[in-house]
Protein backbone atom coordinates (compact mmCIF):
# COMPACT_ATOMS: atom_id res chain seq x y z
CA UNK A 1 0.00 0.00 0.00
CA UNK A 2 1.15 3.54 -0.35
CA UNK A 3 3.04 4.78 3.07
CA UNK A 4 1.69 8.57 2.45
CA UNK A 5 -2.09 7.93 2.72
CA UNK A 6 -4.17 6.10 5.02
CA UNK A 7 -1.12 4.59 7.31
CA UNK A 8 1.13 8.04 7.56
CA UNK A 9 -2.29 9.64 8.31
CA UNK A 10 -3.69 7.16 11.15
CA UNK A 11 -0.34 6.66 12.93
CA UNK A 12 1.24 10.56 12.66
CA UNK A 13 -2.21 12.77 14.05
CA UNK A 14 -1.95 11.28 17.13
CA UNK A 15 2.49 12.89 18.04
CA UNK A 16 1.01 16.30 16.58
CA UNK A 17 -0.05 18.06 19.42
CA UNK A 18 -1.96 21.16 20.11
CA UNK A 19 1.43 22.96 21.01
CA UNK A 20 3.59 21.90 18.50
CA UNK A 21 1.01 23.08 15.81
CA UNK A 22 0.89 26.32 17.66
CA UNK A 23 4.45 26.71 17.37
CA UNK A 24 4.90 26.06 14.11
CA UNK A 25 2.05 28.06 13.12
CA UNK A 26 3.08 30.65 14.89
CA UNK A 27 6.91 30.81 13.14
CA UNK A 28 5.12 30.56 9.76
CA UNK A 29 3.48 33.48 10.70
CA UNK A 30 6.57 35.86 11.47
CA UNK A 31 8.42 35.11 8.39
CA UNK A 32 5.49 35.32 6.09
CA UNK A 33 4.54 38.65 8.09
CA UNK A 34 7.21 40.94 6.03
CA UNK A 35 6.21 39.24 2.60
CA UNK A 36 4.72 42.14 0.26
CA UNK A 37 4.03 40.41 -2.82
CA UNK A 38 0.32 39.97 -3.09
CA UNK A 39 -1.26 36.63 -4.38
CA UNK A 40 -1.85 32.94 -3.08
CA UNK A 41 1.03 30.87 -0.43
CA UNK A 42 0.69 27.41 -1.12
CA UNK A 43 1.09 24.59 2.05
CA UNK A 44 2.85 21.84 -0.04
CA UNK A 45 1.74 18.73 0.85
CA UNK A 46 -0.70 20.36 2.88
CA UNK A 47 -2.00 16.72 4.96
CA UNK A 48 -5.02 17.39 6.88
CA UNK A 49 -4.65 21.07 6.90
CA UNK A 50 -3.12 21.75 10.71
CA UNK A 51 -1.07 24.63 9.57
CA UNK A 52 -3.22 25.99 6.50
CA UNK A 53 -6.36 26.08 8.41
CA UNK A 54 -4.85 28.36 11.25
CA UNK A 55 -2.48 30.47 8.77
CA UNK A 56 -5.88 31.25 6.28
CA UNK A 57 -7.98 31.99 9.68
CA UNK A 58 -6.01 35.27 11.14
CA UNK A 59 -2.72 36.72 10.82
CA UNK A 60 -0.57 37.64 8.29
CA UNK A 61 -1.57 35.13 5.70
CA UNK A 62 -5.26 35.07 6.33
CA UNK A 63 -7.23 34.43 3.19
CA UNK A 64 -4.47 33.64 1.15
CA UNK A 65 -3.35 30.09 2.13
CA UNK A 66 -3.80 27.25 -0.40
CA UNK A 67 -3.77 23.96 0.37
CA UNK A 68 -1.97 21.20 -2.22
CA UNK A 69 -1.98 17.34 -1.30
CA UNK A 70 -1.86 14.54 -3.87
CA UNK A 71 -3.55 11.33 -0.98
CA UNK A 72 -7.12 11.66 -1.10
CA UNK A 73 -8.02 10.55 2.36
CA UNK A 74 -6.08 13.36 3.43
CA UNK A 75 -7.82 16.19 1.75
CA UNK A 76 -11.39 14.26 2.34
CA UNK A 77 -9.83 14.80 6.17
CA UNK A 78 -8.60 17.89 6.17
CA UNK A 79 -9.62 20.56 8.97
CA UNK A 80 -12.35 23.43 7.24
CA UNK A 81 -11.14 27.04 6.68
CA UNK A 82 -9.20 26.83 3.70
CA UNK A 83 -9.17 25.92 0.08
CA UNK A 84 -7.48 23.07 -1.82
CA UNK A 85 -6.43 21.60 -4.56
CA UNK A 86 -4.94 17.60 -5.34
CA UNK A 87 -2.27 17.50 -7.20
CA UNK A 88 1.17 16.01 -7.61
CA UNK A 89 4.49 18.70 -6.07
CA UNK A 90 6.24 17.50 -9.15
CA UNK A 91 3.93 19.09 -11.12
CA UNK A 92 2.47 21.88 -9.40
CA UNK A 93 -1.11 23.21 -11.40
CA UNK A 94 -0.09 26.53 -11.01
CA UNK A 95 0.71 29.15 -13.95
CA UNK A 96 4.28 30.86 -14.07
CA UNK A 97 4.32 33.87 -11.53
CA UNK A 98 1.25 33.26 -9.81
CA UNK A 99 2.62 32.72 -6.34
CA UNK A 100 3.49 34.87 -3.69
CA UNK A 101 4.85 31.75 -1.26
CA UNK A 102 5.10 28.22 -0.56
CA UNK A 103 6.09 26.47 2.63
CA UNK A 104 6.63 22.49 3.07
CA UNK A 105 6.82 20.73 6.53
CA UNK A 106 8.66 17.50 8.35
CA UNK A 107 10.82 17.17 4.60
CA UNK A 108 7.78 16.81 2.33
CA UNK A 109 9.42 18.11 -0.60
CA UNK A 110 12.21 15.29 -0.07
CA UNK A 111 10.46 12.14 -0.29
CA UNK A 112 11.98 11.36 -4.06
CA UNK A 113 14.87 10.93 -5.90
CA UNK A 114 17.52 13.29 -6.28
CA UNK A 115 17.11 13.51 -9.66
CA UNK A 116 12.79 14.21 -9.01
CA UNK A 117 13.98 16.70 -6.05
CA UNK A 118 15.76 18.74 -8.59
CA UNK A 119 12.39 19.26 -10.58
CA UNK A 120 10.19 20.28 -7.77
CA UNK A 121 12.04 22.85 -6.44
CA UNK A 122 12.23 24.36 -10.34
CA UNK A 123 8.67 24.02 -10.41
CA UNK A 124 8.03 26.12 -7.10
CA UNK A 125 10.52 28.66 -8.26
CA UNK A 126 9.10 28.53 -11.68
CA UNK A 127 5.25 29.57 -9.91
CA UNK A 128 7.06 32.24 -7.60
CA UNK A 129 7.05 36.00 -8.41
CA UNK A 130 9.64 37.52 -7.55
CA UNK A 131 10.09 38.52 -3.97
CA UNK A 132 8.25 35.33 -3.26
CA UNK A 133 9.20 33.08 -0.46
CA UNK A 134 10.10 29.37 -0.19
CA UNK A 135 9.67 28.02 3.81
CA UNK A 136 11.21 24.93 3.99
CA UNK A 137 11.42 22.36 7.15
CA UNK A 138 13.80 19.31 7.15
CA UNK A 139 15.59 17.23 10.06
CA UNK A 140 19.91 18.30 10.39
CA UNK A 141 21.92 15.56 8.27
CA UNK A 142 24.06 15.53 11.17
CA UNK A 143 21.21 14.38 13.63
CA UNK A 144 20.31 11.27 11.92
CA UNK A 145 23.76 10.99 10.80
CA UNK A 146 24.58 10.58 14.54
CA UNK A 147 22.01 7.90 15.06
CA UNK A 148 21.54 6.33 11.84
CA UNK A 149 19.29 3.40 13.66
CA UNK A 150 16.19 3.72 15.40
CA UNK A 151 13.34 1.16 16.17
CA UNK A 152 10.37 1.80 18.15
CA UNK A 153 7.24 0.60 19.57
CA UNK A 154 3.87 2.02 20.84
CA UNK A 155 0.09 1.99 21.39
CA UNK A 156 -1.57 4.76 20.44
CA UNK A 157 -4.46 6.40 22.73
CA UNK A 158 -7.08 4.20 20.04
CA UNK A 159 -5.18 1.43 21.31
CA UNK A 160 -3.49 0.64 18.19
CA UNK A 161 0.24 -0.60 17.95
CA UNK A 162 2.82 1.05 16.39
CA UNK A 163 6.01 -0.59 15.04
CA UNK A 164 8.95 1.32 12.86
CA UNK A 165 12.51 0.23 12.28
CA UNK A 166 14.61 2.81 10.07
CA UNK A 167 18.26 3.17 9.07
CA UNK A 168 20.29 6.38 7.38
CA UNK A 169 22.47 5.50 4.79
CA UNK A 170 24.63 8.21 5.60
CA UNK A 171 26.77 7.85 2.09
CA UNK A 172 23.66 8.15 0.22
CA UNK A 173 21.86 10.93 2.58
CA UNK A 174 18.70 8.70 2.56
CA UNK A 175 17.08 7.28 5.46
CA UNK A 176 14.51 4.04 4.67
CA UNK A 177 12.11 2.67 7.21
CA UNK A 178 9.54 0.28 7.66
CA UNK A 179 6.25 1.25 9.67
CA UNK A 180 3.49 -1.24 10.65
CA UNK A 181 0.43 -0.32 12.55
CA UNK A 182 -2.04 -3.03 14.02
CA UNK A 183 -5.73 -1.40 14.52
CA UNK A 184 -8.24 -2.37 17.25
CA UNK A 185 -10.14 -4.14 14.94
CA UNK A 186 -6.84 -6.35 13.94
CA UNK A 187 -6.97 -4.75 10.66
CA UNK A 188 -3.01 -3.72 9.56
CA UNK A 189 -1.67 -1.13 7.47
CA UNK A 190 2.60 -1.27 6.58
CA UNK A 191 4.32 0.28 4.24
CA UNK A 192 7.91 1.60 3.43
CA UNK A 193 8.92 4.93 2.86
CA UNK A 194 12.39 6.95 2.54
CA UNK A 195 13.39 10.33 3.12
CA UNK A 196 16.33 12.09 1.83
CA UNK A 197 18.44 14.94 4.20
CA UNK A 198 20.90 17.18 2.67
CA UNK A 199 23.99 18.47 4.44
CA UNK A 200 23.36 22.12 4.83
CA UNK A 201 25.96 23.20 2.23
CA UNK A 202 23.85 20.71 -0.46
CA UNK A 203 20.90 21.79 0.25
CA UNK A 204 21.95 25.19 -0.28
CA UNK A 205 23.29 24.12 -3.50
CA UNK A 206 20.50 22.37 -4.73
CA UNK A 207 18.60 25.60 -3.79
CA UNK A 208 20.61 28.03 -5.25
CA UNK A 209 21.13 25.49 -8.63
CA UNK A 210 16.97 25.51 -9.28
CA UNK A 211 16.43 28.78 -8.93
CA UNK A 212 16.46 30.20 -5.58
CA UNK A 213 18.91 32.34 -3.14
CA UNK A 214 18.63 31.22 0.35
CA UNK A 215 17.83 34.33 2.80
CA UNK A 216 18.12 32.47 6.03
CA UNK A 217 18.66 29.46 7.21
CA UNK A 218 17.18 28.75 11.57
CA UNK A 219 18.06 25.51 13.75
CA UNK A 220 14.31 25.89 15.83
CA UNK A 221 11.12 27.82 15.81
CA UNK A 222 12.83 29.95 18.29
CA UNK A 223 14.62 30.91 14.94
CA UNK A 224 18.04 30.17 16.42
CA UNK A 225 21.45 29.24 14.76
CA UNK A 226 21.38 25.77 13.43
CA UNK A 227 23.98 24.07 15.74
CA UNK A 228 25.33 20.49 16.10
CA UNK A 229 22.16 19.63 18.72
CA UNK A 230 19.38 21.17 16.42
CA UNK A 231 16.35 19.56 15.81
CA UNK A 232 15.42 20.98 13.08
CA UNK A 233 16.18 22.78 10.29
CA UNK A 234 14.41 25.77 8.39
CA UNK A 235 15.48 27.42 5.45
CA UNK A 236 14.23 30.53 3.85
CA UNK A 237 14.95 31.47 0.08
CA UNK A 238 13.67 33.22 -2.65
CA UNK A 239 13.59 33.35 -6.34
CA UNK A 240 16.84 34.34 -8.42
CA UNK A 241 15.94 36.98 -11.10
CA UNK A 242 18.10 34.90 -13.02
CA UNK A 243 18.08 31.19 -12.83
CA UNK A 244 20.49 28.99 -13.91
CA UNK A 245 20.44 25.73 -15.69
CA UNK A 246 23.55 23.73 -13.80
CA UNK A 247 22.85 20.53 -13.27
CA UNK A 248 24.27 18.79 -9.11
CA UNK A 249 25.12 16.03 -8.73
CA UNK A 250 23.99 14.61 -4.77
CA UNK A 251 25.13 11.18 -4.89
CA UNK A 252 27.41 11.93 -1.73
CA UNK A 253 25.66 12.19 1.80
CA UNK A 254 28.36 14.91 2.37
CA UNK A 255 29.50 18.22 0.53
CA UNK A 256 33.13 18.06 -1.12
Amino acid sequence: MSFFGELYLRSTLPFLSEETTAKEVAYLARRFEALEVPGPVVDLGCGHGRHAARLNARGPLAGRILGLELDALSLQERLPGFPAVRADLRSLPFRTGSLAGAYAWYSTLFVFSDEEHVALLREVARCLRPGGLLVLHTVPYERLASQPEAAFSTRLPDGSLLEERSRFDAVRGRDEATRRLTMPDGRVLSGQYAIRYYPLADLTRLLESTGFSVSWVHGGLEEERPSDTSTDLIVGAGPRLHQTSETVNFRSGSSP
